[in-house]
């Protein structure tokens, strides 16, 4: 099983790579970019292993997981870049989603 991370501890980990740069990070219309690429590759992915969309025998093969890693180390880099804490993101986006939706779908009943 692979190591647990806090959020903290990837935005502490993403912040000393980048750190070792002269460069530093992007500026965030590029890394809205980078997002967007790395949203279509995703979706690339998803395509040839959901949809009717099969690989090229000369495609590389990659998995969701390494596609959903890039998805996230560039948000990271950008709540980094922006001083976003991203516990504090998702408690807000959390909260806001638990009251709006609350009643949206069909709930499961509970199993005795």
């Amino acid at each position: 099983m692979a190591e647990q991370h806090t959020a903290e501890d990837m935005q502490k980990r993403v912040h000393a790579f980048i750190s070792q740069f002269e460069e530093g990070y992007f500026s965030p219309l590029a890394m809205m970019a980078r997002l967007t690429e790395e949203m279509g590759e995703l979706a690339r992915e998803m395509n040839h292993y959901y949809g009717e969309k099969p690989k090229k025998s000369s495609e590389e093969d990659k998995k969701l997981e390494e596609e959903l890693g890039d998805l996230l180390f560039v948000i990271i880099t950008m709540a980094n870049s922006l001083d976003i804490d991203l516990n504090e993101a998702f408690d807000i986006s959390i909260s806001k989603i638990e009251k709006r939706d609350q009643n949206r779908w069909t709930k499961k009943e509970n199993e005795s």
